[in-house]
């Protein structure tokens, strides 16, 4: 498989380093040079073409959730997953809102920051079980109205809506692929297009809409 290319955004120097020099043992991780602040991240998003971005919430004087949307639009295909000292459910629900697949304490292992990154890249992410019930209930709270979601649902077409219920089943683009008979490439263009006639910025957010307009996993 092609390697993964890793760019860490992290004012923390050594936390950062310590990260990246443990990240680059991993034979299928490039671990590209670390961004301190926004601007350097999305400098070295632009020229680096990172598969996955690790980000911090606090920056400096920068929010996080700041660069994560300034990230997102111009690089919507970038994977974003937060590494942060933070702890703070609100923050996490926003981020998942605003596109991020994951949400990794700094406290977690270095192996899990590697699996989570790995996840990420192959359209899957990672929370932590003790806060996705919470996360889903949230989400599930502040999506649109039944009604409003099976109108948007509508809107899909025939091949959208079956990405969308594998989705729903718990598969990543590579076993859509398989169970539809498509490329890896063809996948992710039907869930980017599914994503913005929903108006949702994650497949998290789009599984829970689905779910509220009445879609359930497969038997």
């Amino acid at each position: 498989m092609q390697p993964i290319r890793v760019l860490i955004v992290d004012d923390h120097a050594l936390f950062a380093e310590a990260l990246a020099a443990r990240l680059a043992r991993e034979p299928d991780l490039v671990i590209l040079p670390i961004a301190d602040d926004a601007r350097r991240a999305l400098a070295l998003a632009a020229t680096e073409r990172p598969h996955v971005l690790v980000l911090d919430m606090m920056l400096g004087a920068e929010s996080g959730l700041d660069v994560l949307d300034r990230v997102r639009r111009t690089h919507p295909d970038l994977r974003v997953v937060v590494l942060t000292a933070m702890d703070d459910l609100d923050v996490m629900v926003r981020a998942v809102r605003r596109g991020a697949v994951g949400w990794l304490s700094k406290t977690e292992s270095a192996d899990l920051v590697a699996r989570v990154i790995r996840s990420a890249a192959r359209q899957g992410g990672w929370i932590p079980p003790e806060s996705l019930g919470e996360l889903l209930r949230r989400l599930v709270r502040d999506a649109p109205e039944p009604n409003g979601g099976a109108r948007l649902l509508a809107d899909l077409t025939p091949r959208e809506r079956e990405v969308l219920q594998c989705m729903v089943d718990g598969l990543g683009r590579a076993e859509i692929a398989e169970r539809l008979g498509l490329s890896a490439n063809t996948v992710r263009t039907h869930t980017q297009n599914l994503l913005a006639k929903l108006g949702m910025h994650s497949a998290l957010e789009a599984i829970t809409l689905a779910m509220r307009a009445g879609m359930r996993p497969s038997e």
